[in-house]
Formats: C-alpha cells, structure tokens, sequence
C-alpha cells in the first residue's frame, strides 16, 4: 500500500463552508426562471414521494414535451431521439396512480445497477447500454448541480451534460446529428423548438456553466464514477483527507477480491481494503468524514456483490456524519434490491 492517509493541500481542494453554497447559487440561479405551468399539488406530491425538491427545469421540460406530444409527454423524445421520459416524470404522467405495484420504492424507480444515491434518473433511451440521464446532487436538500448521463451496461462513469434538461437534449440532439450524417426534418424541427423554449425561460444550453465550474473547485476527489464528490472542508483542511492508495491500486485490490479463486484465497485479498478501512475510521473521529464516503462510492461503482456488506458499513455512516441520511437510505434500499433489468418499479414484480 503507497503512503498514508493524507489530508489534501489547501490549494488542490479550496475550502467549502458546506452545502449551503451549493443551495445558495442553484437557487439564485433559479430566481431569473419563470414558474412553469406545473400546478402546486403536483409539486407538493413529487416532494412527499421523493423527498427531494426538483429543479424548475424539470417542470419546464414536462411543459415543453406536453406541447411537443399532448397525448404522451413521456413518449415526445421516443421517435426522433429514442429517449422516453421517466422517473419524476411518471409523477406528472400520473402513472403511479395506476401503478401495478402496490407499494412502489421510488428512489428505486429506474435506478440502474451503477448509479449512485446522489444520481436520479429522469430519461432513459437504448436498452443495449442502458442509457440514461439524471440529475446528479451532492446533498438531498440542494437542488441538482448537474444533469449527468450514464450507460449502465458499460459502467459507473457519469458524464456531466449541463445544468439543465434543456441543456443535456441538446447537447445529445447535436451528438445525433453528427452520428446520422444528416439534418433531418424532425431532428432540425426539434433543435430549433428546444433553442427557442432554452432562450425564453433563460436556461444555458452549455455542457458545462459557470455554477458547474464552481462546483468543480470544490470537489475532493473524482470518485470511480468521475463525476466527484463535494463535501465541507474547514479553513484549518478538516473535512477530507485522500485515501492512501491510487484509483489503480484500489481497483487492483478491488480485482483481486472478486476474482478470488476461493474464500480462503479472497479472504487474504481483503487484507489490505481491511487496513484503508481502520484509516477511515481514524479519519471520522478526527472529522474527514469525505474518506470513508469515497472509499464507500467507490467500492459501490465497482459492482461486485462481495463489497456490499463493506459499504454498508462505510457509507450510510458517511451519509450520517455529513448530514445526507436521505442518501443513506436510498443506497440501503439499492444494495437489498440491486439489479441489472427489472428497473420499473410501477410494474408488477
């Protein structure tokens, strides 16, 4: 094993005076966007279901697909984009009024194999990667800082695609122009529609914003999945500190843990995750709560089933100590329930 755990130099990390940043420059952000049609009922339901209090982009983009297909919002994208509307917008469809499953987990609604709790899926298109966009939070009381896209069947890496669901289309509209080699009529009329509806309500159609970039100087580390974590860190460095091994060597273990031959064999692979896992415990009671949270994520974004009992131990801790216990619960509720198919959960099961 390299080294010890370390805490990260000031001038990597920046400091952070927590999530209150985070809230403070979606929400003044969201002040210059007008209210969408989406009646205040709807959005009282949408948060006792989830919890989690959606961006107005999302209550926008439902108005925007209502217009595009009246009889089926959720299906508007399907034939010109492949992409079918779901998650929050099977809310506002109403289709969990006639759901099929008596008592449907939400937070487990099209929530793929890889993605995280801080992930939420809102679009899904071809089943072969199992592609899909969501919002992606750093805390469960700050609106999302980004939308992120995911293909699930080829792993955990989350790409950021914008501040907006405006943003994530068009910026997955031009990648299928380039694809086609053509500019087809439906394609040319939805691009036009969606720049239109972006510059009126004052949504940026950028990959990346100037929220996005801020967001970026305060993440730790990058994670296994690439999208990074934010986590409070003190003028005097207190909040995280680095794990004392490489993403290449944490893989390298990770690897031999999960192909062992046999027990006796995985048993002694676990020795040194054993010895990462004694440091996160001394860098809780010393208050770098972000070392356990990612070691936690990534052993999560590795996939195999021989970790789960070890992230049950590290991250719904971390999730406590930094006061995230909603992200807790959805990665418990994930764990027990975690499959590759089977993603609907207003269907019978």
């Amino acid at each position: 094993m390299t080294g010890r755990a370390k805490r990260k130099p000031k001038s990597v990390q920046g400091s952070d005076t927590g999530n209150l940043e985070l809230k403070k420059a979606r929400s003044d952000e969201a002040q210059t966007v007008p209210l969408s049609e989406v009646d205040s009922e709807q959005r009282d339901e949408m948060l006792q279901l989830y919890q989690l209090q959606m961006p107005e982009d999302l209550y926008h983009f439902w108005d925007f697909c209502k217009h595009l297909c009246p009889d089926n919002p959720c299906g508007a994208l399907n034939d010109t984009l492949g992409l079918q509307l779901v998650g929050p917008f099977d809310i506002l469809a109403g289709a969990h009024k006639s759901s099929k499953n008596p008592q449907p987990n939400f937070h487990l609604h099209w929530r793929y194999f890889y993605d995280p709790p801080e992930f939420q899926t809102i679009l899904k298109g071809s089943e072969d990667s199992q592609y899909h966009m969501g919002y992606y939070r750093d805390t469960p009381d700050s609106l999302p800082s980004f939308v992120g896209a995911s293909e699930a069947k080829k792993g955990c890496t989350i790409t950021q695609i914008g501040d907006n669901l405006f943003a994530a289309i068009f910026l997955y509209l031009q990648k299928k122009k380039k694809e086609r080699r053509s500019e087809g009529d439906a394609l040319e009329s939805l691009e036009a529609k969606l720049r239109e509806r972006a510059e009126t309500l004052g949504f940026s159609l950028e990959q990346k914003t100037k929220g996005m970039k801020q967001r970026d100087k305060k993440v730790v580390t990058k994670t296994f999945h690439g999208a990074g974590i934010v986590v409070p860190v003190d003028k005097n460095d207190v909040g995280y500190r680095e794990l004392p091994e490489t993403d290449a060597g944490l893989r390298k273990i990770c690897k031999a843990i999960a192909e062992a031959q046999n027990d006796e064999e995985r048993m002694k692979a676990f020795g040194p995750l054993q010895e990462m896992i004694t440091f996160v415990q001394f860098a809780n009671d010393e208050c770098d709560y972000g070392m356990g949270y990612e070691l936690g994520l990534d052993l999560f974004c590795y996939g195999s089933h021989y970790f789960h009992k070890v992230i049950k131990q590290l991250l719904p801790m971390a999730y406590n100590l930094l006061k995230r216990n909603l992200f807790g619960e959805i990665l418990e509720a994930h764990l027990s329930n975690r499959s590759r198919d089977n993603l609907d959960h207003l269907s019978a099961k």
